[in-house]
């Protein structure tokens, strides 16, 4: 199945750019093109595509606020949406995890990590780039305002393997090849993990899981 994508950057140079990068892959298709928040809103509303990659910083309305737009807490039909950034370290970009957004990439990932995160978002799951995942979780875990809530049911010992991979930046297959669980188990546990501590996404799985440990 193709995976449909609008992209959203004020710069046409890396606009253009993702664009060569993503119509390369036979299963993406690029349908739209935004040049600030506001018109990636409206165009996401008007085309519905599958995945929208916005920028964190652009005119009008930033990526931080087009993305709570569209797949924030309240939303009641949100959009998958990739957060694309220049600062690995940025501190909106833990706002815009927040505010709904399923991965997290540099915007020199490379094609195979662009095409990983699109597909991961497409499929209700989240990618964030593993070259920052670490820094990311031990910068901005424990920093949001509100306090973690405990889960519904304690977790299983393997849940607990496996929400620590989780947090440590590992994909599925990886996670299974480390404990030596089938791949159809490990997203049996994510989604039982998920249940239990309420978490919307793998990226606010992976912040609840650094916070426990501390």
């Amino acid at each position: 199945m193709t995976v449909r994508v609008l992209i959203a950057d004020d710069q046409e140079l890396v606009r253009t750019g993702l664009r060569m990068i993503l119509d390369a892959q036979p299963d993406i298709e690029v349908v739209g093109e935004a040049a600030d928040g506001g018109e990636a809103v409206a165009m996401a509303r008007s085309l519905r595509p599958d995945v929208c990659l916005f920028d964190i910083r652009m005119p009008v309305a930033d990526g931080i606020a087009a993305t709570r737009e569209l797949a924030g807490p309240g939303v009641a039909d949100p959009m998958p949406v990739v957060v694309i950034t220049t600062f690995d370290l940025d501190e909106y970009v833990y706002a815009a995890l927040r505010a709904g957004a399923r991965g997290f990439l540099l915007k020199n990932a490379g094609a195979v990590l662009l095409r990983e995160a699109v597909h991961a978002a497409a499929r209700g799951d989240a990618l964030i780039d593993p070259n920052v995942t670490v820094r990311l979780i031990e910068a901005f875990a424990g920093t949001a305002p509100e306090p973690r809530a405990a889960p519904t049911t304690p977790l299983t010992d393997r849940e607990q393997e496996v929400a620590a991979a989780v947090a440590r930046g590992l994909g599925n297959v990886e996670i299974g090849r480390e404990l030596h669980i089938s791949l159809s188990t490990v997203k049996t546990h994510i989604a039982s993990i998920m249940a239990k501590i309420g978490a919307r996404n793998r990226v606010e799985l992976a912040i609840w899981a650094t916070d426990a440990r501390r």
